[in-house]
């Protein structure tokens, strides 16, 4: 946790002539964008997967057709398609899942009052009147339109953008790419995902405000990237 505050403390150090006050809020969208440019190359990966596992599908009907009156042969079938075309039904999943851990530490730094020991000056720091370490239900102590609450509302304002985009996106390749009754779980996911998209107006809503930058930095950058590789 100290090496992870002193990389944000020395981001800020060098975004400070340009944003002053705003040096650590500014430091955590970049580490965002850096995270998120390390796995871009997974992102690339997982939308040629997408594109593979959109090739299969005039395969795929033809197995579901094939052995519609037996459930286990068809998931051993589409299992086997997908081992031959080198496609996992669940690649697009890596991205997202490697993100975890910054995410996570990110949580912690700006929820604990010391790090190693020593107090965490990170907390003291703001983004215009919202507390870095606050929370939504902290800033609504100001009123509806209290400085610190329309950071939030505008937060939430680009969230509630982005996961529309997204929503609609997920709708049109779920009418497109039809669910692979054959694989275990895809037919759950695919039912949810549409929806996953605006689970984080609840994170936003819950975590730090530090956390929360973290969230609608890579989900605006998911969205972008999507549209840049399909």
């Amino acid at each position: 946790m100290s090496v992870f505050a002193r990389l944000v403390e020395q981001l800020a150090d060098l975004l400070q002539p340009f944003v002053h006050a705003s040096a650590t809020a500014a430091a955590i969208v970049l580490f965002t964008a850096l995270v998120r440019l390390a796995t871009h190359p997974l992102a690339r990966a997982a939308a040629r997967g997408q594109r593979a596992r959109t090739a299969l599908q005039p395969r795929l009907t033809e197995l579901r057709a094939r052995h519609a009156g037996d459930p286990e042969r068809l998931r051993r079938a589409v299992l086997e398609l997908h081992t031959e075309a080198k496609v996992s039904p669940f690649s697009g999943l890596l991205p997202g899942l490697l993100q975890l851990p910054a995410f996570f530490l990110l949580y912690h730094l700006f929820s604990n009052a010391t790090i190693g020991g020593a107090p965490n000056t990170l907390l003291d720091h703001d983004l215009l009147a919202a507390p870095l370490a606050g929370h939504w239900s902290d800033a609504l102590g100001g009123g509806v339109f209290g400085g610190a609450d329309l950071v939030y509302l505008a937060l939430f304002a680009v969230v509630a953008v982005v996961a529309t985009v997204n929503f609609r996106r997920a709708r049109r390749a779920a009418a497109e790419s039809p669910v692979q009754t054959g694989v275990p779980g895809q037919a759950a996911v695919g039912k949810m995902a549409p929806f996953l998209s605006f689970l984080t107006l609840v994170t936003v809503a819950v975590v730090p405000l530090a956390a929360a930058l973290y969230v609608v930095t890579s989900t605006t950058w998911s969205a972008v990237e999507r549209a840049m590789l399909s």
